[in-house]
């Protein structure tokens, strides 16, 4: 008898071999007719694997995430077939799944159109009328040589030649072979919801000395349901995009003159300097003294510290005086510099500095990305200094200031990650066990859950990384927290104890924003532009029907400056319905004063607020005092 033991540990005996499919067929109709792959002993496989000896089995249906990853691998597939049909001489190289989807990278003399893929869509769906199963052959790499190389396929032959396997596998939907682990799908119907997304250049295998492919990304789901809600968030993202509305908002500008590096204007100063003025006042409360350290520092310092040999292809450097330098793609080996100015005693420990410094970092050109991917931008580093048996309490310390900038300040949810050792990385085992503890420690003494990442700590050390969550569900990396033994030793850093000898700190290293100019660019498209009137860079709009009520408005106007409150006045002669339309949906501002007659001669003002057809008439000193204290920063 042979058996098989399902998730559940319940066992099922079986007198001969039988596939995957069979056994789903066995527990249930609907669970087979709904399984999409199995899992043997760990091990992904197609429905009619035939099992011939004692397993473990999961059943794979398109609820999970596994399942759906298999629909769009298999969805690659399905668009490749579709794509050969419709231009023939197209030669196909490769077509993974990805997060929301898949891509695949042809080789065409044929350049891809937005028109082309509503016919390749079409063309798929003709197939999968059509239910071809997905069947696998596994063959040597002779044999596969072979048949490519009659198809004309170079790139499958380069990557079978590549893999230096003595076997293979491929898998075929109707009249389409490529070469694939798998698994895939029992047919072709199970891919019921997709939709082609876009053309976009790919050199081949992410080579740029090599030749240049087109890549079409599409989208897969489980039904329709799941892509109809994706293509929605997707809409609302694009109306919250930070570099249209960055534009539009007059925030930031980019130049050709130099790619990566932004441009921040007026208006997005404001915000930037609010942001920095309010981290400077809590880092303060905090016991945080603030340094300024330099930007270009010479190559002997980023040897001691391992970027010139674990980071350089990220750094820019120069030469002085006939000597290696780099521009800081880091603000901690000049922290670490301003610690060792002088000698230090147990008793000044913990230690506690903070830098908003400008770092660079060289980023391909296909990566930059308005203010979220750029080449240069302002870091919010601190670096604390301490004795081991103060750890738990400074990282405890980190996380509480955090959470008071994202939960209780912008009312972000937020995921944590505890990232340990990477393959890259110095130090020996015993101390980065040392310092993943450390953080386990202050990670459960605060309660919060976290998942752990393998592999994707810093070189120096483990890390905390914290994921908000924006009004729409997306998730962004910003905050992290990392532990380091290791720049304390290759620094030679040490502190006088309370016995009178040296001894050897431990470096926190965190940030609260990230990098400034990303965290603005989330908040962009987090408000979709419309800040709240303690961020916004204009909170009050005064806008007059007649040219009659220009006197008061230029009253209202120095009143409310007087009081610290970004005021702009829309004076011109134009409806006072377009200058409404212009102040709420062009420009944003949270609050408008219309000033027509009555208003002028009482006193009053009439208020709208952004977003909101209502209004409330009041007097402007009460008007005044409303507004000001609307305007204070508060942590609630």
């Amino acid at each position: 008898m042979l058996k098989v033991e399902l998730p559940d540990g319940s066992i099922r005996e079986y007198e001969s071999a039988l596939s995957v499919y069979d056994v789903a067929e066995s527990i249930g109709k609907k669970l087979a007719k709904d399984a999409v792959a199995g899992k043997i002993d760990g091990k992904l496989v197609d429905t009619f694997y035939v099992i011939d000896k004692d397993v473990k089995l999961e059943i794979i249906t398109a609820k999970s995430d596994e399942g759906v990853e298999i629909i769009r691998h298999s969805s690659a597939h399905l668009m490749a077939e579709a794509v050969v049909k419709l231009f023939p001489d197209t030669k196909v190289t490769i077509g993974p799944a990805i997060e929301n989807g898949f891509y695949y990278d042809f080789d065409s003399e044929h350049v891809f159109t937005e028109e082309d893929l509503e016919k390749i869509e079409n063309e798929m769906s003709e197939i999968i009328k059509l239910d071809s199963k997905f069947s696998r052959r596994d063959v040597t790499s002779e044999e596969a040589i072979k048949y490519f190389k009659e198809k004309g396929e170079k790139y499958k032959v380069e990557l079978i030649e590549d893999l230096g396997e003595t076997t293979v596998s491929l898998y075929t939907q109707g009249e389409f072979t490529d070469l694939c682990r798998g698994p895939h799908v029992p047919s072709t119907s199970y891919l019921k919801a997709f939709k082609l997304k876009s053309v976009a250049g790919a050199y081949w295998r992410g080579n740029a000395k090599n030749k240049m492919l087109q890549r079409i990304y599409g989208f897969a789901f489980e039904n329709d349901k799941d892509l109809k809600k994706y293509l929605n968030f997707l809409e609302e993202a694009e109306k919250r995009d930070h570099r249209r509305l960055g534009k539009e908002l007059e925030l930031f500008m980019t130049s050709d003159y130099g790619p990566g590096f932004p441009f921040f204007l007026p208006k997005g100063m404001v915000i930037k300097n609010i942001l920095e003025d309010l981290w400077r006042k809590e880092h303060v409360k905090a016991s945080y003294e603030e340094i300024k350290t330099p930007i270009i520092l010479n190559r002997t310092l980023w040897e001691t510290s391992g970027h010139w040999l674990n980071y350089k292809e990220n750094m820019y450097t120069t030469v002085i005086d006939e000597e290696d330098y780099a521009i800081k793609p880091m603000n901690c080996p000049g922290g670490i510099l301003v610690y060792k100015n002088k000698k230090h005693s147990y008793r000044e420990l913990p230690m506690r500095t903070g830098e908003l410094g400008l770092v660079h970092r060289h980023e391909l050109s296909g990566a930059l990305h308005g203010l979220m991917r750029v080449r240069n931008f302002t870091q919010d580093d601190a670096h604390i200094f301490m004795t081991e048996s103060q750890i738990e309490d400074e990282i405890v310390g980190v996380i509480d200031l955090i959470d008071k900038f994202y939960n209780k300040l912008f009312k972000f949810e937020y995921d944590v990650e505890l990232s340990t050792k990477p393959e890259k990385a110095i130090g020996s085992d015993e101390i980065w066990d040392t310092a993943i503890n450390g953080l386990k420690k202050a990670l459960n003494r605060k309660g919060i859950n976290y998942k752990i990442n393998e592999g994707d700590g810093a070189f120096y050390g483990p890390k905390i990384d914290f994921k908000i969550r924006d009004c729409i569900g997306r998730t962004w990396q910003c905050g992290t927290i990392q532990l380091d033994f290791n720049l304390p030793e290759r620094f030679d850093l040490t502190y006088v104890g309370a016995d009178g000898n040296n001894h050897r700190p431990v470096m926190i290293h965190r940030v609260i924003y990230g990098s400034l100019e990303r965290f603005i660019g989330i908040l962009i498209e987090h408000y979709a532009g419309a800040f709240p009137v303690w961020l916004a860079p204009v909170q009050v709009a005064v806008l007059t029907i007649t040219s009659e009520q220009d006197s008061y408005a230029n009253e209202i106007m120095d009143k409310l400056k007087e009081r610290g409150i970004r005021v702009e006045a829309d004076t011109r002669a134009e409806k006072i319905g377009l200058k409404i339309r212009e102040s709420n949906k062009l420009k944003k501002i949270p609050v408008q004063l219309i000033l027509g007659k009555n208003e002028a001669e009482n006193r009053e003002v009439n208020v709208r607020r952004l977003g909101s057809n209502d209004s409330e008439t009041l007097k402007l000193d009460e008007f005044i005092e409303k507004i000001v204290e609307e305007s204070k920063i508060k942590f609630d």
